[in-house]
């Protein structure tokens, strides 16, 4: 029987993450790349990519590589697989972290319902659900011949339900329609996928909920009130799940949302 450490053990292995120069992909990146996997760091900032990948290499003594890539361009998001490929011979796992969020800057998207618009929804929905589906289906082969593949997708509390807009008043917060319909679609994809790459690749979530960051005392007190763990999420609360999901700790689990957000969506 294998022991803990050899479940986890990934090296020889690389990992795709889109969105890895953000706050959670390069949290996740040094996740993976501490258990030896070969790490790419997908992200449209490619300054950001650098620097990711290089700490990662330094610090892990990993191989890591930037590719910078706009994921709202199909074209662009086709030659993925093969970029990782030519470059690292293989892909055995991909985590589709990139994403608009509620805090990303663009016109008609983070805005009061009334002012959101078409054009934002549909450049938001590239990045936070089509670019997933197409990864995904251009990398199946690699994926399967990997012996290994894993996809996880990261979704949020508001793929599974509705946002309580109290928790934003007096805010200049907002909770944009298409990223709701964007992460729960993510969720609905993923089943689909454990379904269509099975028994070859492994497809599952993670939802986290909010994470700490620069907001508001009046957001952090009533998000604290709201959440049974009595705190918002940290980046490094992450590091366990995609450890966990990527390597062979969860060799039997697929089709699977793993709600990570201190038992918000538990009442």
């Amino acid at each position: 029987m294998r022991s803990l450490s050899d479940l986890m053990n990934m090296k020889g292995r690389v990992a795709l993450i889109t969105g890895g120069a953000g706050h959670l992909g390069s949290t996740m990146g040094e996740a993976l790349a501490e258990l030896g996997a070969t790490i790419v760091v997908l992200d449209i900032d490619s300054r950001r990519c650098e620097l990711v990948a290089k700490q990662l290499h330094e610090t892990y003594s990993i191989e890591s590589f930037p590719l910078a890539i706009d994921l709202s361009n199909a074209t662009s998001v086709s030659k993925v697989t093969g970029m990782v490929l030519e470059r690292c011979g293989r892909l055995d796992v991909i985590v589709h972290s990139a994403a608009y969020g509620g805090d990303s800057e663009m016109q008609g998207w983070a805005v009061p319902f009334e002012q959101q618009t078409v054009e934002a929804w549909d450049k938001a929905l590239s990045v936070n659900l089509t670019a997933a589906f197409a990864l995904v289906k251009e990398a199946r082969t690699a994926l399967i011949e990997s012996g290994h593949g894993s996809v996880i997708f990261i979704s949020s509390i508001y793929g599974v339900v509705g946002p309580d807009f109290g928790l934003y008043e007096g805010t200049a917060m907002a909770n944009p329609a298409g990223y709701n319909a964007s992460k729960g679609g993510l969720l609905q994809l993923m089943r689909y996928l454990a379904t269509e790459l099975a028994p070859q690749v492994r497809v599952n979530a993670i939802s986290p909920g909010g994470v700490s960051r620069d907001y508001p005392d009046s957001f952090h007190e009533r998000y604290r009130k709201r959440t049974p763990l009595a705190r918002m999420a940290t980046e490094e609360d992450i590091k366990g799940a995609v450890a966990y999901l990527a390597s062979d700790l969860s060799n039997y689990v697929t089709g699977h949302n793993l709600m990570l957000d201190g038992g918000f969506t538990a009442w």
